[in-house]
């Protein structure tokens, strides 16, 4: 799944993965979308299988972009840039993949006699609701194709133009089994401000939870990621669990941060220009693999469960609103080649 021919300057690009010519790349001139590059291209399909090995409990996804203009230092899914030939770094959050066909794509493939009207998964890779999304309007579409098959689904996102779509989501709800989960790792906004430099604030995604449980659509928060020295202190750990409960959300489940091939390398240089005193503990932490040690993990997951539980709210349970979240640890190994990334 790379793209042929790609070359900085031209106005069309082909690709393997969306045809020949297929692939135009726009700018524009916006305060909000400088220095973004968008790719707009004809996707072949709008559905993604999840790798086999994954223990996600849903088995299809879609992802309407690829890259993020969140520009979380952590995320997983930079790796999937390199499979385009662009930039697991800055490119990730600054060239965007819009597959402008993806609505009428996934309407198609959702009334095909062999779909079986399996759940599907939204914003595991990256975020649906991210800044692109307020230009390319996919969501909207998609969300109605769903609607319209009755298609049970998930949203996971840290975006709060979540909340132009609660009318659809209300629609969809009253037809099908809609689960959203907004993903909230921690409330210090200073930490917020540099390792998810281009995500709405904690307290606007959280008031977004709000909004969305006020409306009848229930809502848990993805606690994700606990990061290990930086955002994993008591006092942290307990302001962030009391502020998803004081937002009305359904559940917390907690996510150590992971660190993946792609993103290993781009958070430890941030880490080595913000906080080198921490590179040596994170190199013994993360000296197995990609995820912390189990004892740690387990360590965060007990102390979060327990302040849910003071706070009145309880893990998440595997339920309609927690579809798009994930086990503490994937069976094995992930997948070598091009599929679809897993949030784990």
């Amino acid at each position: 799944m790379r793209w042929d021919n790609l070359t900085d300057g031209t106005e069309e690009r082909t690709g393997a993965l969306f045809g020949a010519g297929s692939v135009v790349t726009r700018t524009f001139d916006a305060p909000e979308f400088r220095g973004i590059t968008f790719h707009e291209v004809r996707a072949r399909s709008a559905l993604n299988r999840v790798p086999g090995a994954s223990r996600m409990p849903f088995e299809w996804t879609v992802n309407p972009y690829r890259g993020c203009s969140h520009a979380c230092v952590y995320c997983f899914a930079r790796k999937t840039h390199g499979y385009l030939d662009l930039d697991t770094g800055i490119g990730f959050d600054s060239q965007i993949v819009v597959k402008t066909n993806a609505p009428e794509l996934l309407r198609k493939e959702l009334g095909a006699p062999r779909w079986s009207g399996a759940h599907i998964a939204m914003g595991t890779n990256v975020d649906c609701y991210q800044r692109a999304e307020g230009r390319y309007r996919l969501m909207p579409g998609i969300i109605e194709a769903l609607r319209d098959r009755a298609n049970p689904f998930s949203i996971l996102t840290k975006g709060t133009l979540i909340l132009r779509d609660l009318p659809l989501l209300r629609q969809a709800a009253e037809v099908t089994d809609i689960g959203v989960s907004v993903s909230v790792g921690f409330t210090d906004t200073a930490l917020w401000r540099t390792v998810e430099p281009g995500t709405p604030s904690p307290a606007s995604r959280l008031n977004a939870v709000r909004t969305l449980t006020d409306a009848g659509i229930e809502c848990g928060v993805l606690m994700a990621p606990v990061i290990p020295f930086l955002g994993d202190a008591p006092e942290q750990l307990r302001a962030t669990v009391r502020a998803v409960a004081e937002s009305g959300a359904t559940s917390v489940t907690p996510l150590v941060l992971h660190l993946r091939p792609g993103a290993r390398e781009w958070f430890t240089a941030w880490l080595g220009s913000h906080h080198p005193h921490l590179v040596e503990r994170y190199e013994r932490m993360y000296a197995g693999g990609s995820y912390a040690p189990t004892w740690y993990q387990r360590q965060i997951t007990r102390q979060v469960h327990e302040l849910a539980a003071e706070f009145g709210i309880g893990p998440s349970r595997r339920g309609a609103s927690r579809r798009a979240l994930v086990p503490e640890r994937p069976a094995g190994a992930a997948p070598a080649g091009p599929t679809q990334l897993t949030l784990l």
